[in-house]
């Protein structure tokens, strides 16, 4: 097959072409809408990450697709019901990043807990002083997962290790692993209104997007922080930037913001086409963007919870396993719509 490979740098391209020596491997350093028309239109595979959009009109620039093989676990950037219409399978990569993301968690809440990013930015302006830098312990607190899968269950592992309760609310529960985990199953609000850390693992898509709105914070405990390394538009930011702003939490670390392609590139909401319409209805939330990244208690990475040599290895390894499987007619990690 000839496989165009996207997001792609060069030692992943390196990679792709030693393991898939059987086949036709084109990289391309950009996302999919990067890409100028016209190129490589004869592949039939593509291996986006998760810059990449694949729409219905992006998929009609490849009229000999066969298999989309995004390299990460959520594939909600593919028209799965498009690449169904075509015949075109999808797979993901499901379990590369269980304990990559779920360290990045705690990351995020031991960054905000004890203040570190002020407390560095103090002391490289010479202040080397503890006022004003005080935060507070993990331990006997509560920590509530939105989302119990592999990665979710990972983070409460380490939660207990940190010696908090654990609480999950998950439309599957499972009560065996409850058992194993010593974590207890609740409903969202239950989790909420007792959780001093809620932490979210839950899949994007029009079910879950805005789960965590004005009346979902509202009910938050009163000074609880927010951790979301999940997807950015699963939280309503305009909310979230009022309930910090009025003090009603203590704080956020975000991984994910619902508008990363504009706050890349801002210019994009000016050029033509379906995503620059789409962008227009943003702007509210880009601006809440920028209040949470100005914000002294919020922490913000830029999308990298998966980001560790270690995890990307894996992600090239199985996408690798997942096309050669699908030449050899035994598809696997199929997506379905």
């Amino acid at each position: 097959m000839k496989i165009l490979v996207l997001e792609c740098e060069d030692w992943e391209q390196r990679a792709f072409v030693a393991r898939l020596a059987e086949h036709d491997v084109f990289c391309a350093p950009g996302p999919l809408d990067a890409l100028p028309a016209g190129v490589h239109a004869d592949a039939q595979a593509l291996c986006p990450f998760v810059r990449s959009r694949v729409t219905a009109s992006a998929l009609a620039r490849w009229p000999a697709l066969r298999l989309v093989s995004t390299r990460s676990t959520g594939f909600d950037h593919i028209d799965l019901a498009a690449c169904d219409a075509r015949g075109i399978v999808v797979c993901n990569v499901p379990d590369y990043g269980d304990r990559t993301v779920a360290e990045h968690t705690f990351a995020l809440l031991l960054a905000v807990s004890r203040r570190l990013v002020e407390a560095v930015e103090s002391t490289r302006r010479g202040a080397f002083a503890a006022e004003g830098l005080r935060g507070f312990d993990l331990a006997g607190r509560t920590m509530g997962i939105i989302g119990a899968g592999r990665i979710g269950r990972r983070v409460i592992a380490i939660a207990r290790g940190f010696g908090m309760e654990a609480l999950a609310c998950d439309p599957a529960p499972d009560a065996a692993i409850a058992r194993a985990s010593g974590f207890a199953y609740v409903g969202l609000d239950d989790l909420l209104a007792r959780a001093d850390v809620v932490s979210l693992h839950a899949p994007g898509g029009e079910s879950t997007r805005g789960m965590i709105g004005r009346a979902q914070l509202a009910r938050m405990k009163p000074g609880a922080v927010l951790i979301n390394t999940a997807r950015g538009d699963l939280v309503d930011v305009s909310a979230l930037a009022d309930a910090l702003n009025a003090g009603r939490l203590r704080g956020a670390g975000l991984d994910v913001l619902p508008n990363e392609p504009l706050l890349r590139d801002e210019a994009e909401i000016f050029r033509a086409g379906e995503a620059a319409q789409a962008h227009a209805a943003d702007l509210r939330g880009l601006l809440a963007s920028h209040v949470l990244l100005q914000m002294p208690n919020v922490v913000v990475t830029p999308h990298i919870a998966y980001n560790t040599a270690d995890a990307m290895a894996r992600i090239v390894e199985a996408t690798a396993e997942n096309v050669r499987a699908f030449a050899r007619g035994a598809p696997r990690n199929v997506v379905r719509a």
